[in-house]
């Protein structure tokens, strides 16, 4: 039986199970807007349904895949230990659903089980564009149930313009898996298969992370180029479920949207010093300001004065005032005098842009919206729940409005134009 939220279920007599994970009699199993959720049944059961607006019920045999995912789980879990399964797809392929019947599985088996969930469009473990891992001790239904234990921030949804912050954040959340010890380790990934680097970057990806096995889960031969470019590591490929749910962008964008209000549930605006915190990968906070002379010739150039500049080794940050702009004949004067990049922005472009903010030691604390820079007090406003010291903000490149709602891609403070 497929379910589509938002619904609740409730078994009131029965035996079945959610992805592998045993559903317990007035058991209240909840799915997600925008969500399917598998009820295999044995024999016979009885439920009590709640279905939301857009919801529904599906009756439907279950057919090979069952069998199929327990063969492959099998096969992964005679591997010798520990293993690093990294499951590869297609959006809309199955990749999450596996990977949480992979992770039940193994935790049945009483193997230490940790799930990375490096999906940064849909990631479950933790908010929208970041990966984050856990531990897993019980069966789940659903990977949103697992809180993260760490977390690293990307800052974009899509892999694609993010394959280096990629692979640094799956090498760093392995690390520390490994560190702690691992029987079986999963890796959920994004649904990124088409296009001239996804090749290149999967099979970095299955190699950098010194993957043990790789599942691909395709409907025809889309993932062949990929499946066959690995080497020297355990290739497992398993069909794509005709019973997944199809999601549009919009229903993808729902999804995170709903994320990144679980996430900044009980926010508030926080004020942040650049004197005192670390911008990392950014062109704000990267210099210091001009001396007299260099920023007059600066005015002079441009033929108005700056709100704001800033001159690191390689690039010069200037900040005009809202709605006012400047042609390129002054800037390429001003770059070929100071003879390095000119980033002109305005007041205000920073509205709304996603940060991650760390600690002292580099760990993820949670994420925020940069809602206005102050750049004559130098002082950066932040909406956000973390209330641990911050040490480090991590600038995205996702625009949210004031109702979580993703309007746009910006960056304004990245170190290239």
């Amino acid at each position: 039986m497929l379910v589509d939220g938002p619904a609740s279920v409730s078994l009131l007599s029965g035996n079945v199970s959610v992805l592998g994970a045993p559903l317990q009699i007035e058991e209240n199993l909840v799915i997600r807007e925008g969500k399917r959720l598998p009820l295999w049944i044995k024999k016979t059961a009885t439920f009590e349904v709640m279905l939301g607006k857009g919801a529904s019920i599906h009756e439907v045999e279950e057919g090979n895949v069952s069998s199929s995912w327990t063969n492959a789980a099998k096969e992964l879990l005679s591997l010798a230990k520990p293993i690093t399964v990294l499951v590869v797809g297609d959006a809309d392929s199955g990749k999450t659903s596996f990977c949480t019947f992979l992770v039940n599985a193994a935790v049945k088996e009483n193997l230490k089980t940790c799930i990375i969930d490096a999906d940064l469009g849909q990631s479950d473990v933790g908010p929208p564009s970041t990966m984050g891992f856990n531990f897993v001790a019980e069966p789940v239904k659903d990977l949103f149930e697992i809180h993260s234990k760490e977390a690293f921030f990307v800052g974009s949804t899509s892999p694609s313009g993010a394959i280096s912050k990629v692979i640094e954040g799956l090498l760093y959340l392995k690390a520390m898996v490994m560190d702690n010890g691992v029987d079986f380790l999963v890796i959920n990934t994004d649904g990124w298969i088409e296009g001239e680097k996804v090749s290149s970057h999967k099979v970095r990806l299955a190699e950098e992370v010194v993957s043990s096995a790789v599942v691909g889960i395709q409907k025809e031969n889309e993932l062949t180029p990929i499946l066959d470019a690995l080497h020297g590591v355990k290739v497992i490929t398993i069909d794509s479920p005709q019973l997944i749910q199809p999601r549009n962008r919009a229903k993808r964008k729902l999804l995170r949207e709903l994320s990144y209000k679980k996430y900044l549930k009980g926010a508030k605006i926080e004020s942040f010093s650049l004197s005192w915190i670390n911008v990392e990968d950014s062109v704000l906070g990267s210099g210091g300001p001009l001396y007299r002379k260099r920023l007059e010739t600066l005015i002079n150039l441009l033929g108005k004065r700056p709100v704001y500049t800033e001159e690191a080794i390689d690039v010069l940050l200037v900040v005009l005032r809202k709605n006012e702009f400047i042609k390129d004949k002054p800037i390429k004067a001003v770059e070929e005098y100071f003879k390095k990049t000119v980033k002109v922005i305005r007041e205000g472009d920073e509205e709304g842009l996603l940060v991650g903010l760390k600690d002292e030691k580099d760990h993820f604390l949670g994420i925020g919206i940069l809602t206005e820079v102050d750049y004559k007090r130098k002082n950066l406003k932040i909406y956000t729940n973390v209330s641990k010291k911050v040490s480090t903000l991590c600038l995205g490149q996702i625009i949210l409005n004031k109702n979580f709602m993703e309007i746009g891609l910006s960056t304004v403070y990245s170190k290239t134009l």
